[in-house]
Parts: structure tokens; sequence; C-alpha cells
């Protein structure tokens, strides 16, 4: 039990962070935060590493010369920040804020935990890398003051809708049927991508918006935990006032900090008013109020004294919304949400489970693009094959991708984007190893240069 983890400088989001006003601030929108990774001047040496790992070529600043971040370009991804190997990249943090919340007996703080967090957490408390710790990190959730909301949960629905939608796609584009159903798809052609990945989404709105009608319309599985535990939850399980719950994004992600503040994430406002479950003239609030990373809320416990590891793994009681399925957790890994996915796809078309549920060629680990044919056999005797690719790191590995889906010439039906090498687990706001985590994809530390 003797891992020793990086430390991360860390900074409250500051009086400009967000976009004020009505109109756009270049590739921002009002209400959006900016900044929220930033390289801290006095630190930064120039060595160019992170310039290395950034996929949006966000980093300014010449060899030997101190650095910096252009939050036009960034999409806040963080991957320059778990490689600098001289500690000089910050990030934006909201435990003050969320601390406060849970201090207040009025409101109902409710974490949203991703999967990847869950084999993460225990790493900033010395256990070594990938130790499972769900039982333990509920434990010491609650002992803080959180409820519960299992972004895994979510995941469950993001599969269900993201899977059917994609579907429909091959029900149109593949198989030729028309019917009102399937009516909106016609604006919507394959390859169909992924949308899970906030880094991902941001790159695509910024290099590729041609790309956008290819992308699912589904939401991320923190986007729909919030909302669902802002309506469902609240009045359901819980049986509290929704505007008096705060929810918090547990997450492996500094991504997901900026994905919380998008404008349209308004869903459960808008649902509880349409109900009438919510005065007309409440002010709008968001599904997600905060985003703590992991290291977030490993600061977290050792504020309030609470260390994981010392609480037992299993819980007193099990709340509704604590309960998920094996195809949700494998989201934290490069490839898990096209498995999933097509575990449900040829579950739905077929009629019959597929041969096997491990759908291995489409898991990334430490390969950049995975590429796949999967035979289904159809309830009317035919058989379709879909041709899958898995992008294990938008850096290295996206552009021949997308230019291909542009030219019109990709040989894909379905594809998989994640920004971070790896996948959630290896995402900007896990615990960072002094070797650092470069080693995933290219499998050296550093990059070589001729």
């Amino acid at each position: 039990m003797d891992n020793k983890v990086s430390r991360v400088a860390t900074f409250p989001p500051p009086p400009d962070a967000r976009v004020k006003g009505h109109s756009p601030l270049g590739t921002y929108r009002p209400g959006e935060l900016k900044g929220i990774v930033r390289i801290n001047q006095d630190k930064c040496v120039g060595c160019d590493t992170c310039k290395g790992h950034c996929p949006a070529d966000a980093i300014k600043g010449g060899l030997g010369v101190a650095h910096s971040v252009d939050i036009m370009r960034c999409i806040n991804c963080g991957q320059c920040l778990v490689n600098c190997p001289f500690g000089a990249i910050e990030q934006m943090s909201f435990v003050d804020e969320v601390a406060k919340k849970l201090s207040d007996p009025e409101v109902t703080v409710v974490a949203l935990i991703a999967p990847a967090v869950r084999v993460a957490i225990a790493e900033e408390f010395g256990a070594p890398p990938g130790t499972l710790t769900v039982g333990r990190l509920h434990n010491a959730l609650k002992k803080l003051g959180f409820k519960i909301y299992e972004t895994n949960l979510a995941a469950d629905q993001t599969i269900m809708e993201e899977g059917f939608e994609f579907i429909a796609k091959v029900r149109y584009w593949l198989l030729g049927e028309r019917d009102e159903e399937l009516k909106e798809i016609a604006h919507h052609p394959l390859p169909h991508f992924t949308s899970c990945c906030p880094g991902w989404i941001r790159y695509a709105e910024i290099y590729y918006p041609q790309l956008l009608p290819h992308i699912s319309g589904a939401k991320s599985p923190q986007q729909m935990a919030g909302a669902s535990a802002k309506t469902w939850a609240a009045l359901n399980i819980w049986n509290v006032d929704p505007r008096k719950v705060y929810t918090v994004g547990i997450m492996p992600c500094t991504a997901k900090i900026f994905e919380a503040s998008r404008p349209e994430f308004k869903s459960a406002w808008e649902f509880l008013k349409e109900k009438g479950s919510i005065p007309e003239d409440t002010p709008p609030f968001p599904d997600v109020d905060a985003v703590l990373t992991t290291r977030d809320l490993a600061t977290l416990f050792k504020m309030k004294g609470i260390n994981p590891l010392e609480l037992p793994e299993k819980e007193k009681e099990e709340e509704p919304g604590e309960i998920y399925t094996g195809a949700a957790t494998i989201f934290g890994n490069s490839g898990g949400v096209m498995e999933a996915a097509l575990r449900t796809t040829y579950y739905v078309l077929s009629g019959k489970k597929p041969p096997n549920w491990n759908i291995y060629g489409v898991r990334g680990h430490t390969t950049g693009l995975k590429e796949m044919e999967i035979p289904i056999p159809l309830k009317s005797g035919e058989t379709i094959r879909i041709r899958v690719a898995v992008v294990n790191g938008i850096k290295n590995h996206l552009d021949k991708i997308v230019e291909d889906v542009i030219k019109g010439t990709s040989p894909y039906h379905f594809i998989e984007v994640m920004n971070c090498p790896g996948g959630c687990i290896n995402g900007g706001g896990q615990p960072i190893n002094p070797m650092g985590t470069s080693w995933i994809d290219p499998l050296l530390p550093l990059r070589l240069k001729a």
C-alpha cells in the first residue's frame, strides 16, 4: 500500500470563468466554462511534452519558453495535464463549492459516479492502480453526506437510446426500410458516431462540424444521470424538492466539467415545469451542477478525514439509483460503448443472444485503432455484416477516419471515439502516476522526433 501519485494544483472558478451575456465568445456559448485547464507560467520550462499529447493543437509557446493554452482551441481533455513531467498544468476545481453544499442541511447533494472512478480512487490513498472499491466508495460518499445515483445506471439508459438509434439507422440505410418512425433518420447518415466523450464532441464541433449529423443524439451518461436524479429520483426515491437537489458528477475527466456547463442541458428544469412539479417561474437550473474529478474527490475525502480503504466493502442498503448492468461498467474502457451497443444491436435485429457476450475485437486497450466486422443474422433469414471501428485516442488516430467519412469513402457503419488513449480510465481527471500515463499511446513515455 505504498503507491505514490503526483499532486495536481487546482484553482476555483474565477469570476470570468463563465461566458456572460447572450452572445458567444469565440468557440464558447453563453454560460459555458472556459479556461478549465491552464499552464502555470512560473513552473513551465517549455519542454514541449504537452504539445505532443494535445489533440487540438491548443498549446502555444516555443521550446524553452513558458507555454500557454489557447482556450478557443482547447477541448478541456486534460491530456496535457496528466503528461506534464513538471506539474506545471493546473485544473479548475469545484471542491470548495461542493463542500459548502454538503454542509447545508436544506440541500440534497447527489454523487453521479462514473465507472472509471471506482478503479482509480484507491490509488489516491496508496493502493495499487486498478484496485476496485465500489462498496467502499459508496460508503465513503454516504459518510460525506451524498446521496448516490450511479452514472452506470444512466449508461444503461444511454446504451438503450444510442443502441436503438443505431438500429434505426441500420434499418433505414442498410435494410431500406421506410416508415414514419424512421423519417428523421434520413437526416442522420451512416457511419454512426458515439456521443459519450465530451472532448470528442467539442473537437468535432470546432474542427469537423460537418460530422455533426453523423453523431448520436444521445446525451452522455453524466447528463442523463443528472436529469434523472433531479426528476425521477428526487420525486420517487428521495421524496425531496427537485429545486433543492444539487448534482455532482464524479468523473475521471476534466472535459466533463465543461460538458456540465453546456446551456442545452436543462432537461430536468424543462420537464418539471411542464409536469407542474415546480412553479412556472422557477429560474433555470442545470442538470449537473458541478463536476469533481477523481483527484478532486480524493481531496474532499482528505479534507473531511475520510479514507475509503478503511471502510467496509459491503453496503448496508442498496438504493434503486445504485443498480446497473455490466454493459454500463465497461463504458470506462476504450471499446466499451461500442461493445455494449453491439450486444443490443445483435439481440434486437436477430432476436437471439450473440455467440459470445464478450466482443473482444472492439476492446481498445493500447491499440490506437480497432476494426471489426460482425455478421448479424436477421429475423428474415438474411445476414448483414456490420463494420465498426474504435478510435482509442484522438491525437494519433482520428483524422484519417474522419477524412474518409467526409469524402464518403468510409468503410464503417459505426465508429466509437474516445479522446483519451485507453478511454476514460486514462482521463484528464484521474490519479497521476509519477512515471506518466503516456505509455498507453505511444508505448514510449515521450514521443521521439527525428
